[in-house]
């Protein structure tokens, strides 16, 4: 049974004041997390002001950009001074973990708050400001344990909603009273720490409920769906071909990706680049050359070399202009190699990255 606090208020509100008094009894130096900003956009902050945590809104079901990629880039010199309390969805600080493992970043300093995720919209609809009119639609399937309707396809699709190596686990999903009522689940020493002195009931219980069960079960069914849409098995070169052959070679996709961890890029160096001799030879053969070249090269290099870590976010499908559904096809791929080591990226912060190790002895069931 785990421990669990109950405050008497609605759920975003009550972890406003929970971090805001946490600011000013000077528990945590600052607060990372949502940030509706004076022009209305909302983005990633970090908080000192406690007046300024009314303008937080940690629950907002929209991903800017993936968090995990943000705290790896504040921490790449060094770790925070903290403790430092972090809001992310479970996909961002499983991007967080698999980046540390890269040494990429830290994860001293931090406590992280997260919970069990609903999801979020594609960001056109954010920028758009389509969200704010879909704001009772998406808590009311919260309520009902169903998966929000016209959030990111590979949200819908995800079995990892629930966090894993957080130190507080707010309950979301299933939970019928989330505007009336604010659960807190204290994972670790830390975050019982930092609900002392808050007041609310503590309880025990269990966070994986028969409605969560059912509710990855929805998922799961979504997941086969999206795959079922792609129709990757059998493809073949033509059918990546056909696949990618929208690609305007912009890389959006690899900015937005939190595992692309590459200082530099090789697609980037002159390595990648014709010779005039090159671009002269294919002519002779095809009679014309698609420019830039090596698209299909350059996704199928992301794949393998990153494919093992992805955590489904669906950043890089939403940043893509020309709409090829990369999250789907990465998300398919990853969790085919994943399954062969047995590896769910993010979720044990102590196990190496597989194709970053050696075993003398693996694999034997392809060898043979």
């Amino acid at each position: 049974m785990a421990k669990f606090l109950e405050l008497d208020k609605g759920t975003e509100a009550g972890i406003r004041e929970l971090l805001g008094q946490s600011l000013r009894n000077g528990q945590v130096k600052a607060v990372f997390a949502l940030r509706r900003t004076t022009n209305g956009a909302v983005n990633y902050s970090l908080i000192t002001d406690p007046q300024m945590m009314e303008e937080a809104v940690p629950l907002f079901p929209s991903m800017p950009s993936n968090a995990g990629q943000l705290l790896s880039r504040l921490t790449l010199k060094g770790p925070v001074e903290g403790p430092v309390a972090v809001v992310v969805r479970p996909c961002e600080l499983r991007a967080l973990v698999e980046l540390v493992k890269r040494e990429q970043g830290s994860l001293e300093g931090f406590l992280f708050i997260s919970f069990t995720c609903p999801g979020v919209y594609p960001l056109k609809a954010s920028a758009n400001g389509e969200i704010e009119g879909k704001q009772t639609q998406y808590w009311e399937a919260v309520k009902s344990g169903k998966v929000v309707p016209e959030i990111r396809p590979t949200c819908r699709a995800c079995e990892h909603f629930i966090p894993y190596n957080a130190d507080i686990t707010i309950s979301l999903v299933g939970n019928k009273d989330v505007d009336k009522r604010c659960i807190l689940f204290l994972n670790t020493a830390k975050g019982a720490e930092l609900v002392k002195g808050v007041g609310g009931k503590l309880s025990e219980g269990e966070l994986e409920t028969a409605e969560l069960h059912a509710h990855r079960e929805e998922r799961l069914a979504e997941k086969k769906s999206l795959y079922d849409q792609g129709q990757l098995s059998g493809l073949g070169m033509d059918g990546l071909i056909e696949i990618f052959s929208r690609c305007i070679g912009c890389r959006g996709c690899r900015s937005a990706c939190p595992i692309c961890y590459c200082n530099l890029c090789t697609f980037d160096s002159f390595d990648y680049e014709y010779e005039p001799s090159t671009y002269e030879e294919e002519l002779k053969k095809r009679g014309g050359v698609r420019i830039p070249p090596n698209t299909i090269f350059y996704h199928l290099g992301r794949l393998t070399h990153v494919g093992i870590s992805c955590v489904g976010c669906g950043s890089c499908t939403d940043v893509c202009p020309v709409d090829i559904p990369l999250s789907a096809i990465f998300l398919q791929v990853g969790e085919a190699v994943q399954k062969i080591f047995d590896y769910i990226p993010g979720k044990d912060v102590e196990e190496d990255v597989p194709l970053a190790t050696f075993e003398e002895v693996e694999l034997t069931e392809i060898e043979e």
